[in-house]
């Protein structure tokens, strides 16, 4: 007995393969006179090759191996390939109906970021998502913040009537929340390194303020050596170029807005609590349901209003108004600014209640100056 069974296979022949083959040529040729007469001018011709009659006859009929190991492949979900880029000169889809289904997720107020892709690219905020859908990414914080900063103003107002030292109390809050909140609203949370340097910078320059006498330059010297601290620490980082440069910008702002509101300790006393009632009054107003542009003015109107009735109980008289409109502007911008890029609710209540404050300060301090 030979070791090869299979030496037919191997030479080409194998008899029960060729059988089968002549009986489905058979087959073949039984149906063959009905193509040939669609067919004029064709003869008839067979299938004598047996193997040129595979290519009509011999199907699979059976499971190969990937049907029995492999599971079916199932077209991806919509919403896996809702952010995959564009390939070729494709027509890029609507942005509504890319993200139309992210949008509904998660709703118009959230600082939160849309899900993960599967081709790994990165995920869109709401903002983002916002300005391809044509929508203003603006959000602003309404009465509650508002009231809050009114209070803020108020207890600085009363302050500055008592003393120097009872200023420092709501003003050491006021530093604190305005580098808390400007870190939440870039985005950077938690973020208590950059935090706490813009807090330290502003007990800096509250601290050389009262060495010096309350003299502006300790502001600003401060406000250097800060921005030269910022500077050493961001080039120590391990992170990325892209995100120590902008760590660096967040920390540089939160540090110069948080040392800027100690301009509230170096201004004159009345001007301190004209300002402050001043913002308190416009901020309010501005969370009224207004129209924008109307809101604006109105609020504008009632910062001088207020700037001139604060004037009228101290030493001011009617310079309160040019101090209180100074104030309101300014307070008004920090307002817009604590509104930008879909904040969040935590957003809102810190950098919405204090950047109107610390933006004004300032302007409180050089109007003082100019008025007294």
């Amino acid at each position: 007995m030979t070791n090869q069974p299979y030496d037919g296979y191997q030479d080409g022949y194998d008899p029960y393969w060729q059988q089968q083959a002549q009986q489905q040529h058979q087959q073949h040729q039984q149906q063959q006179p009905q193509q040939s007469q669609a067919w004029p001018g064709q003869g008839h011709q067979g299938y004598e090759d047996p193997y040129a009659a595979q290519q009509y006859t011999q199907q699979w009929q059976g499971q190969t191996w990937e049907t029995q190991t492999h599971q079916p492949v199932t077209a991806p979900a919509a919403a896996d390939t809702a952010y995959l880029p564009q390939q070729g000169n494709e027509t890029p889809a609507p942005a509504s109906a890319a993200y139309g289904a992210a949008s509904a997720e998660h709703g118009a107020a959230s600082a939160e970021y849309g899900p993960a892709t599967l081709a790994g690219n990165r995920r869109m905020t709401d903002a983002q998502r916002a300005r391809a859908e044509g929508r203003s990414p603006v959000i602003e914080p309404g009465m509650q913040p508002a009231a809050l900063t009114a209070l803020l103003g108020l207890l600085l107002a009363g302050a500055a009537a008592v003393g120097t030292y009872a200023l420092l109390v709501p003003l050491v809050v006021l530093q604190a929340v305005t580098a808390a909140g400007w870190f939440r609203l870039n985005g950077m949370w938690p973020a208590r390194q950059g935090i706490a340097l813009g807090f330290a910078g502003a007990l800096a320059a509250d601290a050389a303020l009262l060495a010096s006498g309350r003299s502006p330059s300790a502001i600003l010297g401060t406000l250097g050596v800060w921005v030269l601290l910022a500077l050493v620490l961001q080039l120590r980082s391990h992170a990325d170029p892209d995100e120590r440069m902008y760590g660096l910008m967040a920390t540089v702002a939160a540090s110069a807005l948080a040392i800027v509101a100690s301009g509230y300790l170096a201004a004159d006393a009345d001007a301190v609590t004209v300002g402050a009632v001043a913002v308190a009054v416009a901020v309010l107003v501005r969370a009224l349901p207004l129209p924008t542009a109307a809101s604006v003015v109105v609020a504008l109107l009632a910062g001088a209003g207020g700037g001139a009735a604060a004037g009228w109980l101290t030493g001011l008289g009617t310079s309160g108004a040019l101090v209180g409109v100074g104030a309101a502007v300014c307070a008004l911008i920090g307002h817009r600014v604590a509104s930008y890029d879909y904040p969040s609710r935590f957003v809102h209540f810190t950098a919405g209640v204090a950047l109107p404050l610390a933006a004004a300060a300032p302007a409180v301090y050089v109007l003082g100056r100019a008025v007294a």
